[in-house]
């Protein structure tokens, strides 16, 4: 009875492992994410638009393939921030794509896809802002603002 009990005392880490290097590696692979989900949102805190950017493609990088609703939230993260750190023109084209990705599946929450429209219309309206400044003629910026108010609009509607 003693040998059973202590071969099965002894089997118990070798059970652990099996969990920690099996399934157990994406929880790891969570744990990673969330590490850099943290320090991104203590640079975006910080105003470190630059930090935060870097700490969220490296979270992104970490989030298992299967998460596909964070791993859109945190590309949203990174194109706000990108705003903000002067990378306005990629930010806005970023969030394009974002939207059309999310417009194409119907399982991802509205709030996710209400908060990326808005994001975007923002986006839109400061390139028009921006195309403003530096002289460019009313036909280059106009559809730009035109696509803003429409996007408020539908999203006013919603």
């Amino acid at each position: 009875m003693r040998i059973i009990l202590a071969t099965l005392w002894l089997l118990v880490p070798l059970g652990f492992a099996a969990y920690h290097y099996g399934p157990g590696q994406e929880q790891v692979k969570l744990d990673h994410t969330e590490e850099f989900l943290a320090q991104a949102r203590s640079a975006v805190q910080n105003k470190n638009w630059a930090s935060a950017i870097e700490s969220y493609q490296k979270a992104l990088a970490k989030l298992p393939k299967e998460n596909k609703e964070t791993s859109l939230r945190i590309q949203l993260e990174i194109a706000k921030a990108k705003m903000q750190n002067s990378g306005l023109p990629e930010a806005r084209e970023e969030l394009a794509n974002l939207v059309s990705q999310l417009n194409e599946d119907p399982t991802i929450s509205s709030e996710l896809k209400e908060e990326t429209l808005s994001t975007l219309a923002n986006a839109r309206y400061y390139m028009t802002y921006l195309m403003k400044l530096e002289g460019l003629p009313a036909e280059e910026w106009e559809p730009e603002i035109e696509a803003a108010r429409q996007e408020y609009k539908l999203l006013a509607q919603t």
